[in-house]
């Protein structure tokens, strides 16, 4: 038993340095002095001074990126949500059918269908828009969000919201109060995983806007070049790294224990 509980801690330690390195050399990288950088030598926040101020500023690009994520976490939540409760709840013609459907989007690479739906945003004019990009990543979510919302439907009694309708509830207020409560760890690890998706995508973004002033904060990080023979500034592109997956890391950590519940909680079943 010592034995083996000393191989899985020391398994996990490994695991643990082996993904945690590119994070942590990327930090060192983002301070440390470099020729051609913001911070030429020594250790400082140089590199950080430069990725924001480059290009439209960090400010627009940051808010460009939490616009995106917020628009794509709400509208994943929302139409997964609906989706799941139906397929879980409701018998109708070609409900099995409709959900294969569902389920085979996501055998399609979604890097091949990105050039039709530029031109397809075109004539709904949200051409080269944040919305416009919005729906896109909505729409790369919905299948997995939708096979987790309803499993994590199907996980919850019905006589729970049997009990709801009972004391006067409609089966959407019955959804509203009861039901989005019980599955509310299904719920964060979807909008997790939309979040995760929305704030790194890169190259939907790269695709679907011509705006500079517009671009997500992947998009800007990988332009950050100096403009002499196209040399590329390692130091504001690790600065550029830390500012994106710090916000990732927080949130995961915060939301670690729903994230795990959801699972648990019949997220994976069927």
């Amino acid at each position: 038993m010592r034995g083996g509980g000393l191989g899985f801690h020391l398994t996990g330690a490994s695991l643990a340095v082996l993904f945690l390195f590119p994070l942590g050399w990327s930090a060192f990288s983002s301070f440390r002095g470099q020729s051609g950088s913001g911070q030429s030598e020594g250790f400082g926040f140089g590199n950080y001074t430069r990725m924001a101020g480059y290009g439209e500023g960090l400010p627009t690009y940051l808010g460009n990126s939490l616009a995106v994520s917020a628009m794509t976490v709400t509208g994943t939540l929302a139409v997964s949500a609906l989706g799941g409760y139906a397929f879980a709840r409701f018998s109708f013609p070609g409900k099995d059918l409709l959900f294969l459907a569902t389920l085979a989007i996501l055998m399609v690479p979604y890097a091949t269908i990105l050039i039709p739906l530029y031109v397809l945003l075109g004539h709904l004019g949200l051409q080269d828009t944040l919305v416009g990009l919005s729906l896109v990543l909505i729409m790369f979510q919905l299948p997995f969000a939708v096979f987790m919302m309803r499993n994590s439907f199907e996980a919850v009694p019905r006589e729970l919201e049997e009990a709801a309708l009972v004391d006067g509830c409609t089966t959407f207020t019955a959804l509203l109060r009861v039901l989005l409560h019980a599955v509310r760890p299904g719920l964060i690890t979807v909008g997790l995983f939309a979040f995760l998706a929305s704030w790194n995508d890169f190259f939907a973004p790269l695709i679907l806007i011509n705006d500079a002033s517009k671009f997500t904060l992947p998009v800007a990080t990988v332009s950050m070049r100096q403009r002499t023979f196209g040399a590329i500034d390692y130091g504001a592109l690790e600065a550029g790294v830390m500012v994106m997956a710090l916000p990732c890391l927080v949130l995961f950590l915060i939301l670690q224990r729903h994230y795990v519940r959801g699972f648990m909680s019949g997220a994976l079943r069927g």
